[in-house]
Order: C-alpha cells, then structure tokens, then sequence
C-alpha cells in the first residue's frame, strides 16, 4: 500500500482527477485517506488530500513522493468525497470546487485544544450527555401534531426511516411552537433514532433562532452553529467537533450543508426561494441541490419547509419525491389580509388610494399601534433610489452612462447608480422637463414620511447596515427592506406591505414567486386572525386579478406554486426542464452550441445575448429534457477542461439549474 491516489488543488479543470504519488516510509502511519497533503506538482508544492491508498500503480514510470502531511487529521470522509463527486458531475464542475466549499482551512491552535474523541458521558447527567446515545421523547411533539402528516413524518425519522417532506410552515403559532422550535424537534427524532442532523437556513437571524431552539429541546453543548461569521478557529473548532463525533447536529448557512455529520439521519433546509442558498462561486450550486443529492448519499430523511414553497419545491412534490406535510392555514391561524384601494377604501380615498402609504393602510397602522408593534415591509433600501422626470413620469437617466439617477439623501444632489456621477442639472430627452420627482420611495424616506404621521412613537429601521433580530410588545413602528424584517414578541399588531408593484413589475421570470415569498415571510411575523392581526398590502394593481395578490389573500401558497408550476410546464420553463446558463467569450459560442447538439438534440439554446458590462462576453441558455442534463453537463466540463488545457483567457462558466431569465 505504497501508492497514494492524490487529488491536488490545481485550479485547473483539466486536472480535475486523481493523480498516483508514492508514500515515504516515514509517512506511512499519517498518510491515510482523507488526510490533506503537499505534493510536488508542475514545479510547486500543492494541497491535496489522500484518496486512497493501492499497492499498485497504474502509471509506469517513477512515482514522485509525497512532500509532507499537512495534518494527521482525515478531513475528508467518504460521504463528503461522494458527495461533492456527484455534485460536481451536476454542476459541471470540479470535485476540488465543491471541497473548498465543503472543508474549512485548517487551524492548527483548534486542533491542538480540541480533544480526539467524544467526550465521556457525565456521570451526573447520564448518558443522555453523549452525542451518540438517543434523546428525546418517544411520544411525537406536540409541535408537529398541529400539521396534516406531521406526526406520521417525525414519528418515522424517530423510528430510523428515511421520509421525505415538504413543509408548509403555519404563519402565527404560539409561543414556543413556532418554526425553529418544529426544526429542533425534528432534529431530536433523528437523535432518538441514534442519527444526526444537518440544518441549514439562509442567514445569520435565522441561525439564532434555530440555535436558541436546539439549545432549549437538546440542551447545551449537543450541537454546533456553522457560519462564515465565526472566525477562523472558531469555525474550525465547530467542524472539528462534528468530525470527531462530539456533536451530531449542525445547523447553519449553506457551507453547513457539507458538515461531515456521523450517521446522518436527517437533512433539513429552510425557506427554499431565498437567494441566499444559492452558492455565488463555483460550482454555483443550491443547497436544495447539495441536501437532495446528500440524502440519496447517506439515505438520510429530507425535510424542506417554508412559510411559502417555490416552484422547485412544488415540482418536488409534484414528481413525488417528496410529500407534502402541513398545508394552507386554517383562517384562525393565518392574519387577515387586505387590499389597500379596493371596495369601501376606494371610494372613501379616492386618489389617495394609490400613494406609497395610503389612507386605509394609514389608519390600520393608527389601530394596530394602539395594540402593539407595526411593521412595514418596503421593497428597496435607501432614501429615493429611483427618480423620474416630473412632467412625464420617464425614468431619469445620467447624462453621462444612462445609468439611473438616484438621491441618496435628502441633504444631497441626486447621483447616477452606475458612474455615481452627480449632474448638475436634469434635461428630459422625452419632454425637456427640468425637475425630477420620486420613481420609487426607500425604506429611509419610508421611515422619515411614517415618522412625521405619528410624533412621538418610535421607528425602528432594519435593512442593510443594520438588521435588528428582534422588537418587543410594546407599541413600535418598523421599517425593514426585506429580509430583514424582525421578529416581534408576541406578532405585530399589523403589517403593511408596501409597493406591491414594485415587486411585481421586476422584468424577472420568478418576480411573482420572489413576491409572494417576501410578502408570506413578513406576514408571517403578524398575529394570527383570532388574535387581531391584520396584513394590508399596498400598491398592488387592481384592475386585472393577479395570481400572487390571490394567493396572499387567501393564504394559499401551495395553490400559487402549483399554478405557476403548470405555466411554465406548458412553457418548458424551469424547474419543470433542465436549464444551464453559459456565459462565453463571444468566439466560442458557436463551438459550445456544437457540443451541445451533439449531445442532445432535443435541446434549445437562447441567445447569444451581450453580457453587461462587456463587448466580448456572450451569455446562453441551455433548456433540455431532465434525460439529456448530465449528457449536456459533462460536455460543457469537457469545454471548460480544453480551455483550461489552452490556457485561454476569460474561462467559460456555466451555471446549471438556479437561474433567472428576464
């Protein structure tokens, strides 16, 4: 066992493959599969781990030895290589790829003060201290008794089966029995089965929450948070302990989805459309993408839960790889929700009916502050990030770029959003006007209008820069972008959600599903019907019906997900047809439409279109039955691994699956 296969960290797609390394005596103890390792490579020392190790060598000239063994500790287990295998193969990327992603740098400090094994259990505690030993009640949690399946789900993943469900989350539950809690829960009947968890949730916010739930069903110290926040040891540490099998649950952001998790039983995600899950580098895969592939891996349960459900959920459940678990809220559970400008308010408002804040939304915040918080939901950050001429209402464009004019503040001149030039005066090309109103209002400007309505109460602002977890009961008005609504004890009194149209009118094939998502979320936050909660939406256009404003009405997402679904099948839209996203040098596009056709026929490419920004990139879009996906995926690694090869400039990157058209 003298040969080691050795994946290095090269860079290059060509070389995405094992290559055959001998093993110096003095390395024969610490070079085990898994390892990380330095090893000669085009004239460098390069990373690498330790596949395997054979006591044959296939190649037939002399094997170079391996350098050194960075650490003794195997950081790549057999479930993660599997996995990040067969995303990449996916994705149309490499193994190395996904493994930056899924093992964190090492941190020798970390590695030193953390113990080699599980800790003992305590003799106080009993054995329930110890991460491998089942906790938990038998008895199903009265969480999940609430929801249509729920007790047949959890009561299955306790039991040490592998269910698969979607779950439509309730929007106002009582205290303690809210999402993070039923996510804790589940985490606990894989516990009780002897298995572990894997939970991962779109940001930091939601990661406190999770953790503050494990930590009050589980106690302390039975599981770790991931996130990039942490800080190199800390993080590191963290990942340690899930190797090394002191904690068998993880909850995190998407990097958590790797965590080398013992006898993984379940895989959980939450809030499935939120961008958030979707990796910005290379292999650019979706945590969906990541968990999906990880239970058929480990043959782990799945869980996937929202207050709304996407449309990849939805074909999910359509295709019957999942089951649904919950379902629309009962009208006492959901809040009340209504128009702004429609039927009574109409004609009491008049034109005021269509203004950023209209009357009747007005006076439900005045009745809502009378019983606790409110909060309004604006759609863009800043002060007026969009202006428009004056006299004829077309959107104000620089001089300079034709980029579009904003005013940051009020106490500044308006200013170009891609040059950041500030013109000196405005000429409209369509009217000669000279002055410029508002194009869409910001959640500042929204904060300094509501605060002028009502003296004296406080506004709180959350968005970027700074997001707040939390409010308390007390009578409070909350301007968040979204996202960054936060969580009010007890619900908010009432709701507002700002310029529906604004949403809306997004040139974007997923607008209205991203719509009904970020309306469902802050909704989501209000007190249930019973207990007086009201949710008043504002700026939705009310002279055609629109599925989205329905579905909020009537508190239905899984009608407007299977709606929207069986669109875009009749359309072959994604998620119902494989897509894949290719941007390419202008000169290379018609060999990647080559490959394409050679491979699957059937497939239809759109584009070329320019890529904004440059003259010379390309962008195309690949659509083609589910069948002929990995036909097509592994020809456009081929491309990408001749480029490498060359050397080329500006490599080819191809995005599959996630993608926007519009």
């Amino acid at each position: 066992m003298r040969v080691a296969q050795v994946l290095i960290d090269s860079g290059l797609v060509h070389l995405d493959r094992p290559f055959e390394y001998l093993v110096p005596e003095e390395l024969e103890a610490a070079a085990v599969p898994g390892v990380r390792v330095k090893a000669r490579f085009a004239g460098r020392d390069l990373p690498g781990y330790i596949l395997e190790r054979t006591d044959v060598a296939e190649h037939t000239g002399r094997l170079a030895p391996i350098r050194t063994v960075v650490s003794p500790e195997p950081v790549l287990t057999p479930q993660v290589l599997e996995l990040a295998r067969r995303v990449s193969r996916h994705q149309a990327g490499t193994v190395m790829d996904v493994l930056r992603l899924a093992i964190p740098p090492r941190h020798a400090r970390a590695e030193k003060a953390l113990s080699s094994g599980p800790p003992a259990p305590d003799a106080d505690a009993g054995e329930a201290s110890s991460p491998s030993t089942p906790t938990g009640p038998v008895e199903p949690p009265e969480v999940w008794a609430g929801y249509r399946a729920g007790v047949a789900w959890w009561s299955r993943v306790a039991a040490g089966e592998s269910p698969r469900a979607a779950w439509l989350a309730a929007p106002s539950r009582p205290t303690g029995a809210d999402w993070p809690r039923a996510l804790a829960e589940a985490a606990r009947g894989a516990l009780a089965s002897g298995r572990g968890s894997v939970i991962v949730v779109p940001d930091q916010r939601d990661v406190s929450r999770v953790d503050a739930a494990l930590t009050e069903v589980l106690g302390p110290d039975q599981h770790v948070r991931l996130t990039a926040d942490q800080g190199p040891q800390a993080r590191y540490t963290a990942w340690l302990k899930v190797l090394r099998g002191h904690v068998r649950v993880v909850v995190g952001t998407r990097a958590a989805a790797y965590a080398p998790v013992r006898d993984l039983g379940l895989v959980a995600w939450w809030d499935d459309g939120d961008d958030l899950h979707l990796e910005p580098r290379s292999p650019y895969a979706h945590v969906r993408e990541v968990l999906t592939t990880r239970a058929d891996v480990e043959d782990a349960a799945l869980l996937v839960g929202g207050l709304a459900m996407s449309t990849d959920v939805a074909a999910l459940v359509d295709s019957g790889r999942v089951h649904l678990v919950g379902g629309s809220a009962s009208r006492r559970e959901a809040p009340r929700v209504l128009i702004a400008g429609e039927g009574v308010d109409e004609e009491r408002d008049g034109p005021g009916a269509r203004a950023h804040i209209p009357s009747s939304a007005h006076r439900a915040a005045s009745a809502g502050l009378r019983e606790g918080p409110v909060l309004l939901q604006v759609p863009r950050r800043g002060y007026l990030p969009a202006m428009s001429c004056a006299t004829c209402r077309a959107p104000a464009r620089c001089p300079e770029c034709q980029g579009p004019l904003a005013l940051p503040s009020p106490h500044r001149s308006p200013e170009c959003g891609w040059c950041g030039r500030s013109p000196r005066g405005f000429d409209c090309p369509h009217c000669d006007g000279d002055r410029l109103r508002a194009g869409v209002i910001g959640a500042r400007r929204t904060a300094e209008e509501i605060g002028r309505s009502f003296p004296g109460t406080r506004v709180i602002t959350s968005g970027a820069g700074e997001v707040h977890e939390s409010v308390g009961p007390q009578p409070a008005i909350v301007v968040a972008t979204p996202g960054a609504e936060p969580v009010a004890d007890g619900g908010y009194a009432t709701v507002l959600l700002l310029d529906a149209w604004a949403s809306l009118d997004r040139p974007d094939l997923r607008a209205a599903e991203e719509a009904v998502r970020r309306w469902f979320a802050a909704a989501g936050l209000a007190r249930s019907w019973a207990d007086g909660g009201a949710v008043v939406l504002c700026g939705a256009p009310s002279h055609v019906t629109i599925p989205a404003v329905e579905a909020l009405v009537r508190w239905d997402p899984q009608w407007f997900a299977a709606r929207e679904l069986a669109e875009r099948s009749e359309l072959s839209l994604p998620p119902t047809t494989w897509t894949a996203e290719v941007v390419a040098d202008r000169r290379r596009v018609e060999p990647i439409e080559h490959a394409v056709r050679s491979v699957a026929p059937e497939a239809e490419l759109l584009g070329p279109l320019p890529v904004t920004g440059t003259l010379e990139r390309r962008r195309v879009v690949i659509k083609a039955p589910f069948d002929d996906g990995p036909l097509i995926a592994s020809a456009l690694k081929d491309l990408r691994a001749g480029e490498s090869a060359r050397k080329a400039p500006d490599p080819t990157s191809v995005k599959v699956g996630h993608l926007s058209i519009g």
